[in-house]
């Protein structure tokens, strides 16, 4: 039992060093091309030395191209999004969870839903959405028939109109439909005693109470899982910035990254790129060394 013990030990260290590898060797390529000019890849190609070009290129970032604003573009994406899931998905796990409410199992299915739905399949019906808000409503009135009658009225029918498309707010509120924030707090709420809510109430405090004071201080790993994840999620988010974003001022950073690679030019600038994709990481990274204690907590007293 020893040996094959040690022959386990063995070959799952192997895997776990093949792994490191495989993830490690190409953040190592990306550094080592970050750091040399474009003439010396033109010449020379993908080279493993590193060379002394690195902050000439982090500056080119910040003097040629506009990654600077769209970073600031996918903090605000990425903070707007991670709390607006969180409050939306901690509200909506508590009324599923400590109010009997009858459609409560159907709502949670729909929420549900959404996460074998995600944007990136409905990101055609969202885009109509977002180019006018109203769009819903207007077809609503027309095929109810209230549209003639308000014609009637005030002499001409109702036809809103609210683009969100190129601002922060179209690019944040579509991430927001997303059921994975509802189902972890789920998940978390009936870890806890049934009784709780209920030896609450008979302590005075009300629903709003029981909420703020004993609910709230419970789910903060729950709350700091979530917000990384979200955080994550809305800093890498591609599709949906890409086709809800027009302007270069009001994309992101993941989809300014790809807008450097010129179609007309042969090699692509890689230095360039590679130095913008490590300046870009250098947030997600940061969020997750300083959170990763919250996040691996959160995500273990959701499960049941």
């Amino acid at each position: 039992m020893v040996e094959n013990a040690r022959t386990i030990n063995i070959v799952a260290s192997l895997i776990l060093i093949i792994g490191i590898a495989y993830i490690l060797i190409p953040l190592y390529l990306t550094l080592t091309t970050a750091s040399h000019s474009y003439e010396f890849m033109l010449q020379n190609g993908l080279v493993w030395s590193i060379g002394d070009q690195f902050l000439v290129n982090i500056r080119r970032i910040f003097t040629e191209t506009s990654i600077p604003l769209q970073m600031l573009n996918s903090l605000a994406v990425a903070v707007g999004t991670a709390t607006g899931m969180c409050v939306l998905s901690f509200l909506s796990a508590y009324a599923i969870v400590y109010f009997n409410v009858r459609w409560a199992g159907a709502a949670f299915a729909l929420i549900l839903a959404t996460v074998i739905l995600p944007l990136d399949m409905r990101f055609v019906t969202t885009y109509q959405v977002a180019s006018n808000v109203f769009s819903p409503l207007n077809a609503l009135l027309d095929a109810t028939g209230l549209n003639d009658l308000i014609a009637k009225i005030f002499g001409a029918p109702f036809h809103g109109e609210w683009s969100i498309l190129d601002t922060r707010l179209g690019l944040i509120a579509p991430l927001l439909a997303h059921g994975m924030g509802t189902f972890l707090f789920r998940q978390f709420f009936l870890t806890l005693p049934k009784d709780l809510f209920k030896a609450a109430r008979m302590d005075g405090a009300g629903p709003v109470r029981f909420l703020f004071d004993i609910l709230l201080p419970l789910s903060r790993t729950s709350f700091a899982s979530l917000f990384v994840l979200m955080f994550l999620s809305g800093w890498t988010s591609y599709l949906w910035p890409l086709v809800a974003s027009s302007k270069a001022d009001t994309q992101t950073a993941v989809v300014g990254l790809a807008r450097l690679i010129v179609e007309d030019s042969a090699v692509p600038d890689y230095p360039l790129i590679m130095a913008g994709a490590i300046l870009v990481s250098i947030v997600p990274l940061t969020m997750i060394a300083l959170l990763q204690r919250y996040l691996v907590q959160g995500l273990i007293l959701s499960e049941k």
